[in-house]
C-alpha cells in the first residue's frame, strides 16, 4: 500500500478509530489496578504497565496479520467482528479488578487485563491494516498516547453523544464486511461481482446497526419495567 495513497491514510484514520471505540475501558483498567499504589508509583504503573500491554498488542497483531493471510481465516476474523461490533452496541460491561498492592502487582494486572480485553481490538486492527505491518504500528503509535491520556475523556464524549458508539460500530461492521471481501478464496468471486461486495457491506453494517439499536431499546424498556 503507498504511503502517500488516500488507501492508506484512510486505513490509518480507521485504524487510530477503533483502537479508541474499543479502547475507552483500558483507562478504566489502567486507573483501578493503579489506585492503591503511593502517588509516585502510580504514574510508573501505568507508564511501564501500558508499554507492557503495547508490546504484546502489537506482537499479537502482527502475528494476526500474517494469519490473515491463510485461506477462510479472514472469514472467520470477518464473521467474529460482525458479532464484536454488534456486542460494543448493546454490552454492559463490570469491570472486576484487583487493585495492584505493589508497583510489580500493578503492572501485571494492566498487561494481562489488557491482553484478555484486547482480542476484540486484534482482530480489528488487523483487519482494517490489509496486510501492512506498518499501518499496524502507525495505528498503534498513533492512538496508544491518545488512549492512555484521552480515554476518560472518550468515555466522557460517548457518554454524552451516544451516535460516536453507532459510528464506531459501523466502521467495525464495514471492516468486518471488507474482511470477509478480501479473504484469499473469496477475492476473486467479489473482485468480479464488485455489486455483490457493497451488498454485502449494506447488509452487515445496516443489519449490525439495526440489531443492536432493537436489543439495546429492548433491554432499557425492561429496566424500565422492573424499575417500576
Amino acid at each position: 500500500m503507498d504511503l502517500f495513497s488516500v488507501e492508506f491514510w484512510t486505513a490509518l484514520a480507521t485504524i487510530v478509530f477503533i483502537d479508541l471505540i474499543l479502547a475507552g475501558d483500558n483507562a478504566i483498567v489502567i486507573g483501578l489496578a493503579a489506585k492503591n499504589l503511593p502517588k509516585h508509583q502510580q504514574k510508573k504503573a501505568v507508564f511501564y504497565g501500558t508499554f507492557g500491554a503495547i508490546f504484546i498488542r502489537a506482537l499479537a497483531t502482527i502475528f494476526v496479520v500474517y494469519l490473515l493471510k491463510i485461506p477462510f481465516l479472514q472469514l472467520a476474523g470477518g464473521l467474529l467482528l460482525i458479532w464484536i461490533a454488534y456486542k460494543l452496541l448493546v454490552q454492559e460491561e463490570e469491570h472486576d479488578i484487583q487493585a495492584g498492592s505493589s508497583l510489580f502487582a500493578a503492572i501485571r494486572t494492566i498487561i494481562i487485563a489488557d491482553a484478555a480485553m484486547g482480542v476484540d481490538n486484534v482482530i480489528a486492527v488487523a483487519g482494517a491494516a490489509h496486510g501492512s505491518i506498518v499501518l499496524v504500528v502507525l495505528g498503534l503509535l498513533i492512538s496508544i498516547p491518545i488512549v492512555v491520556w484521552g480515554s476518560t475523556l472518550f468515555i466522557t464524549l460517548t457518554d454524552k453523544y451516544p451516535f460516536i458508539i453507532y459510528i464506531g460500530s459501523g466502521i467495525l461492521a464495514y471492516t468486518a464486511a471488507k474482511m470477509i471481501t478480501h479473504d484469499k478464496k473469496l477475492v476473486h468471486f467479489f473482485e468480479d461481482n464488485s455489486y455483490l461486495t457493497w451488498l454485502l457491506v449494506i447488509i452487515v453494517v445496516v443489519g449490525v446497526l439495526a440489531g443492536g439499536k432493537m436489543v439495546k431499546e429492548r433491554k432499557r424498556r425492561q429496566r424500565k419495567t422492573e424499575a417500576h
